[in-house]
């Protein structure tokens, strides 16, 4: 699916990812390709991610995800990348 990640200053991050989690108003919850329309609300947490066998985490001071038609876009307060890792 197509991710981006938009803030007041900045397109943070633009690509593909496979698996998104974030950290919802109520509780954490995971994108996949092809999920369900939606639009809600995140709190300050970390937004984790996973595209092409990498693991990337940012830190977000809350904000708002749109889900629709396999793009997902993100609008946040502000943005902290955490260092990538990969799995083995």
């Amino acid at each position: 699916m197509q991710v981006k990640i938009i803030t007041p200053d900045k397109t943070a991050f633009e690509g593909q990812a496979q698996v998104l989690t974030f950290p919802g108003s109520s509780g954490e919850f995971e994108v996949l390709d092809n999920h369900a329309a939606m639009i809600s609300l995140l709190k300050a947490g970390n937004l984790r991610m996973k595209a092409d066998g990498q693991d990337q985490s940012f830190t977000i001071d809350g904000g708002v995800v749109e889900v629709l038609d396999n793009n997902v876009t993100v609008l946040v307060e502000s943005l902290e990348e955490a260092a990538a890792s990969t799995n083995a």
